[in-house]
């Protein structure tokens, strides 16, 4: 029979470090909130049910964390008197003996799945107790692991360990499994050693270990045990956080030619054989097809790209883009809420928004649809094989024919049907030799001044 699993999850922290209103787990990296990588981890870990625990700002927390899963129940921890008094807080998830129960907290976002399985497997193998540490060059001010003939007998703070303790290198780094069955017993027993009152977790090692029990270290990366308190820490978690994803991608067919410089959103789909160059910004919600390269100083968010697509360089792509096979939009072209067919090509200094543009059609430079009147968001429509001149202004709603031509610099105000040419300016008036006149009142300004 298949083991069954509590994670209590800590996320009672405040953002006061942080200098924020917002609760310190909803910060985002990834642009995902931390609470959701933790909740995302533990969910494919296969946990049965998730307590989480929360204190001010809880109500938040707990909208974000139902969207997540229905396996959620919440709990509120009323006085901030340390994680055990946190886990305590939970105390009915506790009282119904799963067969597992992982600690760990909302700010540790980087956790992996290999990591949560390794200790579902240490309490699968017979241990009661295992908490996950971490070995360090730099351990100052980490608690140390205290091992003795492969058991952990207790978790020494550093401001408590002694010259010799100081020298260990693996240190704390605060999660834990519990074997279920006896979890409620040995939390309970935890007291309030410190000088604030306070119930500290880490104290069941020793609890555990005076009983006899089985209490192992575990061990993962420093990186996945990052907890985020600062916002400095919030940007490390970040860069590490960009530096898995790249990866990633790149082992996956993705290529960049500078992958340090590019940036990943959580939900980024890239196909195999997409090409990045330097400076690109992936924001919510872009996918992005086989054979594409998004070149330089490009901003995408929102945006469908199909095969073959060729995007920028210093292109914007708002939400609602949808580029299909084979289009192109280049250096200082935005596109929002448009979609752009098979082939057509906006090549340069271009806005085209709330629109349709039709397979291989041509749009050229500085042409904008006017879109937006003030009040309400209109439509352009541009047919197939059409051609747009330079620096044409396209005033919605309008439809431009298949297969049509606009000439450079007009302001199509009215529809152009199929196979037409379009032209709305006015007319060029040529005056002889008036550019000598010209040019002597302009040359007279200069002299009186």
């Amino acid at each position: 029979m298949a083991r069954t699993c509590l994670t209590i999850i800590l996320a009672a922290g405040e953002g006061t470090r942080m200098r924020s209103d917002k609760p310190k787990v909803l910060h985002e990296v990834g642009g995902l909130p931390m609470i959701s990588h933790v909740l995302r981890g533990v969910i494919e870990a296969g946990t049965d049910a998730i307590a989480l625990v929360v204190g001010n700002g809880g109500n938040k927390v707990g909208d974000i964390a139902s969207s997540e899963s229905d396996k959620i129940e919440l709990f509120k921890q009323e006085e901030r008197l340390g994680t055990a008094h946190a886990v305590m807080a939970a105390k009915d998830a506790l009282s119904r003996r799963y067969d597992d129960v992982l600690v760990l907290f909302g700010d540790t976002a980087l956790i992996t799945q290999d990591t949560l399985l390794q200790m579902r497997q240490a309490l699968a193998n017979g241990a009661d107790v295992a908490a996950v540490g971490f070995q360090t060059e730099d351990p100052d001010g980490y608690g140390r692991f205290i091992v003795i003939d492969e058991q952990l007998i207790r978790i020494r703070e550093h401001k408590e360990a002694s010259e010799e303790e100081l020298r260990i290198s693996l240190c704390n780094g605060g999660i834990m499994a519990i074997n279920g069955s006896k979890a409620l017993e040995l939390v309970s027993a935890i007291g309030n050693r410190n000088k604030r009152g306070e119930y500290y977790l880490t104290d069941i090692v020793e609890v555990a270990s005076k009983q006899g029990l089985n209490v192992l270290a575990l061990e993962a990366s420093k990186e996945e045990l990052l907890g985020v308190n600062t916002r400095a820490e919030l940007a490390l978690a970040e860069s590490i956080w960009q530096k898995r994803a790249r990866r990633e991608a790149m082992q996956n067919g993705v290529t960049m030619l500078s992958p340090e410089t590019v940036f990943l959103h959580h939900d980024t789909k890239l196909a195999p054989d997409v090409v990045l160059e330097p400076n690109v910004f992936f924001g919510r919600g872009v996918e992005v097809g086989s054979g594409s390269t998004i070149r330089a100083y490009s901003h995408l968010e929102g945006a469908k790209i199909g095969e073959g697509v060729n995007i920028g360089p210093f292109a914007r792509l708002r939400p609602g883009s949808v580029m299909d096979s084979g289009s192109r939009a280049g250096n200082f072209v935005e596109i929002k809420n448009a979609h752009i067919h098979a082939g057509a090509k906006i090549n340069h200094l271009t806005y085209i928004g709330d629109a349709d543009v039709g397979s291989k059609a041509n749009i050229g430079a500085g042409t904008i649809t006017c879109n937006y009147d003030g009040f309400n968001k209109h439509k352009t429509i541009i047919g197939a094989n059409v051609f747009i001149g330079s620096n044409s202004s396209l005033v919605a709603p309008v439809t431009i024919g298949d297969g049509a031509y606009v000439a450079s610099g007009s302001v199509i105000t009215e529809d152009v049907p199929i196979d037409a040419l379009g032209v709305a300016r006015g007319r060029q008036t040529n005056k002889e030799g008036h550019a000598a006149t010209l040019r002597e009142r302009y040359r007279g300004k200069n002299d009186s001044s």
